[in-house]
């Protein structure tokens, strides 16, 4: 039996949109996309602004815009996903850690909005609400304040503990690192490992090309709504002669770890 959890196969998205006078124009962020993540694997996407990162989670998760039109294949343990069967594996084998912390309730209470979807008696959600803190490395007092009284870092563990229950086999994680301190960033980009040495695939959507390189198995790099290269993640290093496109290694030397050196063509800010 295969081990590939999640495939994406010549994946384009399209929206219809209106621009001015009321001219019909038809806009493409991204065309021809694959990529593929294994049981067990970390796949880090990478890219600029705009490359199309946030839009292929979208439509995995089918949250895409009604103006949205898909085409291409994006398969689940080798079952093609449509409306009907992504509704039934959404929170249930499927997890979406969405970019921003405000997805969560400002006016309740995390421990309750840790409960929602347990589906078990208020005495079962309670035990089992407690034991996603403990395991996210949160207090059962924490579990009595609102999202404002937590700090970044306690918010994204709330948001881990939301998503990520018994039976989740595959994590979309988006941008789960932007504006969080050192320590903060060290335990999101820890529990993301453990997802995976626990055989849960990961797909972590980041700018952050170095957290990306700590932690996963393989990156791809987007631009304009294509894939550009996905190689391992151990080829990011030195000045990048395993990295086989010119954009990537001028997107990995463009790093002030590597103190912003230019590729030999195509360089960035040249």
């Amino acid at each position: 039996m295969s081990d590939r959890l999640l495939c994406v196969r010549d994946l384009s998205i399209s929206f219809s949109q209106y621009g001015k006078g009321l001219k019909h124009f038809v806009s493409t962020p991204i065309k021809s996309l694959s990529v593929e993540i294994k049981k067990g694997e970390i796949l880090a996407i990478v890219g600029a602004s705009g490359s199309g990162k946030s839009l292929l989670a979208h439509a995995i998760m089918d949250i895409l815009p009604p103006n949205a039109m898909v085409k291409g294949e994006i398969s689940y343990k080798e079952k093609v996903l449509d409306k009907k069967n992504i509704g039934a594996l959404r929170g249930t084998e499927i997890a979406f850690i969405p970019q921003s912390v405000n997805y969560l309730d400002p006016f309740m209470k995390v421990k309750n909005q840790v409960g929602i979807g347990l589906h078990e008696t208020k005495e079962r959600n309670r035990q089992l609400q407690e034991a996603l803190f403990e395991k996210y490395g949160l207090k059962k007092t924490d579990g009595e304040l609102y999202p404002y009284q937590l700090s970044g870092g306690m918010l994204r563990r709330v948001l881990f503990a939301t998503c990520v229950k018994q039976g989740i086999q595959l994590i979309i994680a988006d941008e789960p690192t932007p504006g969080i301190h050192k320590e903060a960033l060290d335990m999101v980009l820890k529990q993301l490992r453990d997802f995976a040495d626990q055989g849960m695939g990961v797909m972590l959507i980041t700018h952050d090309i170095i957290s990306a390189v700590r932690i996963a198995d393989y990156i791809s790099v987007f631009k304009d709504g294509a894939n550009i290269e996905t190689a391992p993640a151990n080829f990011f290093e030195g000045k990048g002669e395993r990295l086989k496109e010119q954009y990537t290694r001028n997107l990995w030397l463009a790093l002030p770890q590597n103190e912003f050196l230019r590729g030999e063509a195509n360089g960035i800010g040249s």
